[in-house]
């Protein structure tokens, strides 16, 4: 149960990264076509980066022994860190919005949202997670939250976007923290 809850929030986190780039681009005229394409590309991506980064991680964690929660929590943290610093910074998306302009742009910028997933994914490797409800969990979150922020994207805006990335890096600090301590 302590891995199904960790996995949420982990999922939201990432996913959460996701919406945000959602928002801007849900923020210029999209068709129905292009949103599923763009929440399932993204949704693709958030679900295989961890997944690399999980097989990676579980085969290192037999040589990292009794550290291993300790090392995977420590990446957490410091990925939390790393993205809530990012958005406090960040002035502007709009090459994000830009990303339905092409397939390549697009897989492009679902690459560049998903690459800090891999270090996530080594650290749920550490940790001892299933592969396949974490692929399950990451996945369905990710395309859920995506839709969701492609929807909010053209009501809501910038704000939303903002806040968005704020929550996902605090969430992913409090997950290190608890992974590391073995609180989840």
């Amino acid at each position: 149960m302590n891995q199904l809850i960790t996995l949420i929030l982990v999922g939201l986190s990432v996913g959460l990264g996701n919406f945000a780039a959602s928002i801007a681009i849900g923020m210029g005229d999209l068709t129905r076509a292009m949103r599923l394409r763009v929440a399932l590309v993204f949704g693709v991506f958030e679900t295989g980066m961890p997944i690399v980064g999980l097989i990676i991680g579980d085969r290192v964690a037999g040589y990292l022994g009794g550290k291993a929660n300790l090392i995977g929590g420590g990446l957490l943290v410091l990925s939390g860190i790393y993205l809530t610093v990012s958005a406090l910074r960040a002035t502007d998306n709009k090459d994000v919005a830009k990303a339905t302009n092409g397939t390549g742009k697009l897989l492009l910028a679902a690459l560049a949202l998903s690459i800090d997933n891999l270090v996530v994914g080594f650290s749920l490797g550490t940790y001892q997670v299933s592969l396949v409800t974490a692929a399950l969990v990451i996945g369905i979150t990710s395309v859920a939250l995506s839709l969701l922020g492609l929807e909010l994207g053209s009501r809501l805006g910038k704000r939303v976007e903002e806040y968005s990335e704020v929550m996902a890096g605090v969430i992913l600090l409090l997950v290190g923290i608890a992974v590391g301590f073995k609180i989840l």
